[in-house]
């Protein structure tokens, strides 16, 4: 007799809810960041310099905002530019790895198909190949658009279709995701939200939302329901690091209204978000953003010193690998640095630098892939995704690495899983981050993802970590006011361009590319 695809997940797993066998050992680290190298910014430099070097333009920090720069710096033929990058591989949080062999994410997993307001990114995504224009409409590649099945959440001992509660939920909590739905809509129409944010005007509208938490303003419009509550704060700890009683009313909005809105259930003008997304996330753009630039990028570098004077640019950098102080010489300075960072080494920074930093909060965030021996077993319910999101947890879930490889898909194949934790609202994070060891932070997702896949822990043979302790700014209330105020669209002082996604008040890859972009169209 022929067993369903369903019965036979189902009879796998049943073995597992009684005795687990004895769990093999896990090797295991940290990896992809250094906090040592970040903290030397602290330590006061060499006044030695062992070189100079110069060049037209210096690009600070290799992240997306920096690689973006370095692109269109090129389209325009200027060829004689350098970037600096902390890390041994730019990319920011947009990098990847291997674990095993199978190629992962390091941070950022996937783009959202850009709206027309992100014309420059749709531009980069035709120069890669992604889309193209057939019969007078643009099209992207399907072998880059996310698989089905997406997403999945593990709710009541079941996964259901979508990360939106819907198993058993009562009437009125479909009332209230149509009701949020509504007024989602009525904000769109009210006052425009854009990605990136700068191609919409701050308006009365942002501001009052910018001036309180998501939760303040979900309690006064009484949309208390707590199986919403818990889908909107998980949106918020997936884009902005934190939860509905962190963030501005803002982000929560922001989210939805500049994208395409909050569908609720059955509402016939819902579809599903397009994503592009690669075995190594993100990892994919960056990479071939930084292939181009050979020699012209230098990573492990810290930098302790930008100053301008009446010729330019001098910038100090600590070269790591040799130890020795390097001074560079440029006409200009794309400062494409986390704003904190940028305050702390421009010399005699400029009022809207200093008021930026200071309105500024970061959010940590923890990373770790899995290398699995064989695919899990599965509960009973929607069928495995690339999204895989337990109810109730305080972590983001899981990607699955191979999801987008054909061959990785096939049962008993090994393969990585990559699970995200936002620590933004928790007490003290930073600090754990630095001082547990990888083994805290491996039993925080075995812990997790227990009840949905029993045989998790014994099918693990390697979990790498990565930890940003400042991964992303949190636009919490009365960021967008401050920023606004503190010349948010580029910044520009002299002969140094700021252009980093921390001047957007969140980090997302559309902010970082477009403000990179724009900051090299202003050399002369």
């Amino acid at each position: 007799m022929n067993l369903s695809r369903r019965a036979w997940l189902a009879s796998a797993a049943l073995p597992l809810l009684g005795c687990e066998p004895a769990a093999p050992p896990l090797s295991g680290g940290f990896t992809g960041t250094s906090p040592e190298r970040g903290h030397l910014l602290r330590s006061p430099s060499s006044n030695v310099v062992s070189r100079t070097q110069r060049t037209r333009v210096l690009i600070a920090g290799g992240g997306v905002a920096g690689l973006a720069a370095a692109r269109a710096l090129r389209q325009r033929g200027i060829e004689d530019f350098a970037v600096l990058e902390l890390e041994d591989q730019a990319g920011g949080n947009s990098r990847a790895t291997q674990l095993e062999g199978l190629p992962c994410p390091l941070g950022a997993h996937y783009l959202p198909v850009p709206t027309d307001a992100g014309h420059e990114v749709q531009d980069l995504l035709e120069e890669l190949g992604l889309r193209r224009r057939i019969a007078g409409r643009w099209q992207y590649d399907e072998r880059h658009l996310c698989h089905s099945p997406q997403e999945r959440l593990y709710l009541r001992g079941q996964w259901q279709d979508g990360l939106l509660p819907m198993q058993n939920v009562p009437a009125g909590t479909l009332a209230q995701y149509r009701r949020f739905a509504t007024r989602v809509a009525q904000l769109q129409r009210a006052a425009p939200f854009a990605l990136p944010t700068q191609r919409a005007a701050f308006g009365p509208v942002h501001a009052a939302l910018d001036a309180q938490t998501m939760a303040q303003w979900l309690a006064a419009e009484g949309l208390d329901d707590a199986h919403l509550r818990w889908y909107l704060d998980y949106c918020c700890r997936d884009d902005f690091g934190a939860g509905l009683t962190t963030v501005s009313a803002w982000a929560g909005i922001h989210y939805f209204a500049s994208r395409h809105g909050f569908h609720a259930p059955g509402d016939e003008a819902a579809e599903r978000e397009g994503v592009l997304t690669w075995p190594e996330g993100n990892g994919w753009i960056t990479q071939r953003l930084a292939q181009p630039l050979g020699e012209r990028l230098h990573c492990a570098r810290v930098i302790h010193r930008i100053a301008t004077h009446r010729h330019g640019v001098t910038v100090q950098a600590l070269d790591t690998a040799s130890s020795t102080l390097e001074q560079w010489e440029a006409q200009h300075c794309i400062v494409a640095l986390p704003v904190f960072v940028a305050a702390h080494v421009v010399a005699d920074a400029p009022g809207f630098l200093r008021d930026a930093a200071a309105a500024l909060r970061y959010a940590p965030w923890l990373v770790a892939n899995v290398h699995l021996r064989a695919a899990l077993h599965d509960r009973d319910g929607a069928a495995p995704s690339w999204d895989n999101v337990v109810y109730g947890s305080r972590g983001l879930g899981y990607v699955d690495a191979g999801h987008q490889s054909l061959e990785q898909r096939a049962h008993g194949s090994p393969r990585v899983l990559t699970w995200y934790h936002a620590l933004g609202d928790v007490p003290e994070a930073r600090n754990a981050l630095l001082h547990q060891p990888w083994q805290h932070w491996a039993e925080l997702l075995f812990d997790e993802l227990r009840e949905a896949h029993p045989d998790l822990r014994a099918k693990a043979t390697r979990i790498a970590i990565t930890r940003y302790g400042h991964a992303m700014a949190m636009p919490v209330p009365g960021l967008m006011r401050s920023l606004h105020k503190a010349r948010a669209t580029t910044p520009q002082a002299g002969p140094l361009l700021f252009a980093h996604a921390d001047w957007s008040g969140y980090s997302v890859f559309e902010e970082a590319f477009t403000r990179g972009h724009l900051a090299a169209q202003k050399i002369g």
